[in-house]
């Protein structure tokens, strides 16, 4: 996995770039958050839909639920 910081008017992205599923969990999410973070200094984050587990995207799974609890103790 490499994460590019790209900055544009004033706005700091982090941009995902690798050949594998990065998201699998919520903990594998919330390293990703706080690597933005505290890395790279932002909480905006871009990755290709096609490294986040599908689950992700069935809705009663639960596994998006799990990362937004997760991610609301991040909020500045």
């Amino acid at each position: 996995m490499n994460i590019e910081k790209i900055e544009k008017n004033g706005t700091i992205c982090a941009v995902v770039r690798s050949d594998e599923i990065v998201i699998t969990d919520a903990q594998s999410a919330l390293d990703l958050l706080m690597t933005a973070k505290y890395e790279l200094g932002t909480k905006n984050i871009v990755i290709d839909k096609k490294r986040i587990k599908e689950d992700f995207f069935i809705l009663s799974s639960g596994l998006a639920g799990d990362i937004q609890a997760l991610s609301l103790g991040l909020a500045d």
